[in-house]
């Protein structure tokens, strides 16, 4: 069992969600409009699909930005919006919430 599995989300993962999600489908518009605009309207429909849940953690899982390295271990990772790996977990606790397998 990973860390998200068996936690109830809060309030505040459904809130890093709304925040990251929008850094996500602009980088996505700019590879595949066709596909971001198909994840807004979902996400506007109030769910994601199964597919989509899983693109979603796995792209927070990749953009983890403060990786909490000094500067002898290694750089922060730059990106559009700071991704700490407790947001991650949220992103993953909330799909998990949602019945989504992460």
């Amino acid at each position: 069992m990973t860390a998200h599995e068996g936690r109830e989300p809060s309030r505040s993962d459904r809130q890093t969600v709304d925040r990251l999600l929008p850094v996500w489908l602009e980088e996505m518009e700019r590879h595949d409009p066709a596909a971001a605009h198909r994840v807004r309207e979902d996400w506007k429909g109030g769910s994601l699909t199964e597919d989509t849940a899983q693109d979603l953690a796995t792209w927070v899982t990749a953009r983890i930005t403060d990786t909490g390295f000094n500067d002898d271990e290694g750089p922060e990772v730059d990106g559009p919006a700071r991704i700490t790996p407790a947001d991650k977990e949220s992103v993953h606790r909330w799909l998990a919430a949602q019945g989504h397998h992460v």
